[in-house]
């Protein structure tokens, strides 16, 4: 400590009963301005996307590896597979926010390293500057014309820009939540910075809120849009449309010709079956481990009253999700019932092993029982509710890099990816420093 700080902690400590009301004041002011601060650096790192943004036109490469791959790739239809077929390689994966995709995160990333694949990476930040609207030029070290082979990071969906960075037969696909637990686990994690839910009190905000959110929420506020629809906001659309609004249905239309599958968080194990079947992939590229996990002290349980009312509030949200959930248990049934029923044993009875290989314990623990610092998930604002692992010491050498690479929390893996993350590692600073 300087020795300023020093001599002033001192006269503090002389005068502490003195001055114990004003010192109060100063932390809170001290707190408020720390809190102001951050959020517009925050905010600032976010550019609006413009509308004379330059466009630059997608590399001839990308039209020819497309066409190069038309003949080697065979879809599955159904339940019957090609007699032929090879792994999908060019895959674009909307990251939604609170649905389990950092677990579909971590499997891609992983999938990528192994085949040596082309990342489209975020520059400064995890995501691609989000709430703005995707832009190609927020790919870190991005080139004109330049092709990859998978984008998988938080972004706020915009088609054409992100068509500009991947073969034309690019495998696209997301995954959805019960918006009713999206609500739930958004208005705790992201509530410190949305200044709209301040001027809720009492011990559950969440409640009240429910019970009369148009007197809370307002479209215009600063991160408004963790509030109402979110899922529906990620993938690119107006999350202050209501349900019957013919704007939603024209949506999901979209949403269904450009995602070929739409995962379920609900059906976790069955969505990945789907996946691993319409890419050719094999099993053991679907081992995970739950990620982001919160404790369980930190998760508000809704009533059936208040589950009818987070879902009528995030109406959007929760008629494209039953769409999706649909035609999900569809491909289950054209999959074939037994044989997912079959394969979904497969995949658990794996992830048992590799949790007995990996996992310290066995179980996910809090951030302060977790020994190696690389291995300490992201923590939302004045909380610690995010889980974590530890390593065991004595993995064989078989498994250490696919435990280590399982369990590393996303923030970690793309640091050693190469991201610059400037921007996190900033906001990180700043978060853990707020006397919240």
């Amino acid at each position: 400590m300087c020795p300023i700080c020093e001599s002033n902690s001192e006269r503090e400590r002389g005068n502490m009963n003195h001055h114990t009301p004003r010192s109060a004041i100063q932390k809170l002011i001290l707190g408020f301005l720390f809190t102001c601060v951050t959020m517009v650096l925050y905010c600032f790192s976010t550019p609006a996307l413009q509308d004379n943004t330059q466009r630059f036109p997608v590399a001839l490469s990308c039209t020819q590896q497309a066409a190069s791959k038309r003949e080697t790739f065979h879809l599955y239809r159904g339940a019957k597979k090609a007699e032929h077929c090879k792994p999908k390689m060019n895959l674009m994966f909307l990251k939604t926010h609170k649905t389990a995709s950092s677990t579909v995160l971590n499997i891609l990333l992983r999938f990528g390293q192994k085949n040596q694949l082309k990342f489209a990476l975020p520059n400064g930040r995890n995501d691609f500057f989000y709430p703005a609207p995707f832009d190609r030029m927020q790919v870190q070290d991005y080139r004109p014309g330049e092709c990859y082979n998978i984008v998988c990071n938080h972004m706020r969906f915009n088609a054409p820009e992100v068509q500009a960075l991947l073969p034309q037969e690019t495998f696209g696909f997301t995954i959805l939540r019960d918006p009713a637990m999206v609500f739930e686990s958004s208005f705790h994690y992201f509530r410190t910075v949305v200044p709209l839910t301040w001027t809720i009190y009492g011990d559950n905000k969440l409640s009240t809120f429910l019970n009369k959110p148009e007197h809370y929420f307002s479209p215009d506020g600063i991160n408004s849009f963790y509030l109402k629809n979110l899922q529906f906001f990620d993938l690119g659309y107006d999350n202050t449309l209501e349900p019957e609004d013919p704007a939603v249905d024209k949506a999901t239309q979209e949403i269904s010709k450009r995602f070929q599958l739409v995962l379920i968080s609900e059906h976790f194990e069955e969505s990945l079956i789907l996946l691993k079947d319409a890419l050719c992939w094999q099993m053991d590229d679907l081992l995970f481990f739950k990620l982001n996990v919160r404790r369980g002290a930190s998760i508000s349980q809704l009533t059936p009253e208040l589950t009818a009312k987070a879902r009528d509030w995030n109406g959007a949200d929760w008629k494209i999700y039953r769409h999706f959930n649909s035609t999900l248990w569809a491909k289950v049934d054209a999959y074939g019932r037994e044989r997912m029923e079959k394969d979904v044993q497969e995949l658990r009875r794996r992830n048992r092993e590799m949790s007995a290989i990996c996992i310290d314990g066995g179980m996910a623990v809090e951030k302060g029982d977790i020994r190696d610092e690389s291995m300490k998930p992201w923590q939302p604002l004045g909380e610690s509710s995010i889980l974590g692992y530890n390593l065991r010491t004595n993995i064989d050498q078989e498994h250490s890099e696919l435990c280590r690479k399982m369990l590393t929390p996303e923030i970690h893996y793309l640091a050693e990816l190469g991201v610059n993350l400037w921007a996190t590692t900033l906001w990180g600073w700043f978060k853990d420093f707020l006397p919240l």
